[in-house]
């Protein structure tokens, strides 16, 4: 499957480029209250270590805005500040942060709303202008009856269309529902009606399991027609398994390459070795290493090279011996005790070794992979056969 990305404007929230071809950048939010900077700052280090790329904490107060100065000066990604209701603590925050995330369908009157413009704009930054199907505005409620796609995406459009009547273009936009067929259309929607890039998420997706499932259907469709520029994974777990989960749907499509990717057989009765927990063991001694390496761990050695063919590495079982393989040759025999560190140390060695050879891509910065293309705002028509409802144009 070749997925051609839609072109879209490019903006650039600190150092992280968004949109305009730029890979998808994943992110994530932080839990403690930000007055908590030391919980704070300890956490985006724990979500940076996985991969996360840019960080969002809520501004629910004026203590959290106070103590964003602070947790800007121990962190070295962007930060990005979330703030609803009260505009003047996004003036605030846009003093300090890389970029203000704000929905105005809660700000109240306009005349904030210009007011948060003119304070991003004065700093140099970005807005993100977020939508939620929780929070409409109550004329668009009163057209549509509920929240719906068509009604997230006018409600979008709407505000970018105002902001844009600001003289303020630097912005990217989200359209979040826990509905997956909800979001999905209304990100569709708005992507076939303006280029501005896109934060895509499936928002109060569920816990660690459901919220995973949920975001990799609705994501992953959305990725795969190339919709979305960043994204954020909504789990209710902690926000550093949202960055795996995050990059691990990212990967899956070819969209970018981090870290090891373990391909495990399933459980069957051939299986002469504990698969299931050397899998996960593996994943979590070797989530510090960010080249990009396919891994394998399989159940037996009848088949074990010939399944593990794609991979860099593998082992795979055998009664009291198994064997280790690199790039579908055998390497060598091993016993089963021995297999898991074994297979640990060729993998950090081979890691060590393709670092100076390869160009890691666990930055924003890097190239995409070779199976995307961009396409402009035209030219995107893979599913412009659906009927597209008549919202405001410009």
């Amino acid at each position: 499957m070749r997925i051609t990305r839609k072109k879209t404007r490019q903006i650039q929230v600190g150092s992280v480029k968004i949109g305009g071809g730029a890979p998808i950048a994943v992110q994530s939010m932080t839990v403690p209250h930000p007055s908590d900077v030391q919980g704070t700052v300890e956490q985006i280090h724990q979500m940076e270590a996985v991969g996360c790329e840019l960080v969002r904490v809520a501004v629910p107060d004026q203590d959290a805005a106070a103590a964003l100065p602070k947790i800007k000066a121990r962190i070295s990604i962007p930060l990005i500040a979330d703030v609803h209701f009260d505009h003047r603590l996004a003036l605030k925050a846009a003093e300090v942060v890389d970029c203000v995330r704000i929905n105005p369908g809660n700000i109240g009157p306009w005349w904030r709303l210009a007011e948060v413009i003119k304070a991003v704009q004065d700093q140099g930054i970005p807005l993100r202008v977020g939508v939620n199907g929780g929070s409409l505005e109550r004329p668009l409620l009163e057209k549509y009856g509920y929240p719906t796609a068509e009604a997230l995406s006018e409600s979008a459009l709407n505000a970018v269309h105002a902001i844009e009547d600001m003289g303020f273009t630097n912005m990217k936009v989200s359209l979040k529902a826990s509905d997956v067929h909800m979001a999905v259309d209304a990100y569709w929607l708005f992507a076939h009606q303006s280029d501005y890039p896109l934060h895509i998420g499936i928002t109060e997706a569920g816990t660690a399991r459901t919220g995973a499932v949920k975001s990799a259907i609705g994501l992953g469709w959305l990725l795969s027609q190339g919709i979305g520029d960043t994204l954020r994974v909504s789990l209710a777990a902690d926000p550093v398994e949202e960055v795996k989960v995050g990059f691990e749907i990212l990967k899956s499509l070819e969209l970018r390459h981090r870290g090891v990717n373990v391909i495990a057989c399933p459980t069957c009765g051939r299986v002469e070795i504990d698969v299931v927990r050397l899998a996960n063991e593996l994943e979590k001694r070797l989530s510090h290493i960010k080249m990009p390496l396919n891994v394998s761990v399989l159940g037996c050695v009848v088949n074990g090279i010939g399944e593990g063919k794609e991979a860099d590495i593998g082992i795979a079982g055998g009664q009291g011996m198994g064997i280790l393989f690199k790039r579908g040759k055998l390497v060598k025999k091993v016993p089963s005790e021995e297999l898991m560190n074994v297979l640990i140390d060729e993998v950090e060695l081979m890691a060590l070794e393709q670092n100076d050879a390869h160009e890691e891509v666990s930055s924003p910065s890097a190239s995409p992979v070779s199976r995307v293309t961009i396409a402009s705002h035209d030219s995107h028509d893979a599913s412009a056969s659906r009927e597209l409802p008549v919202l405001p144009s410009r």
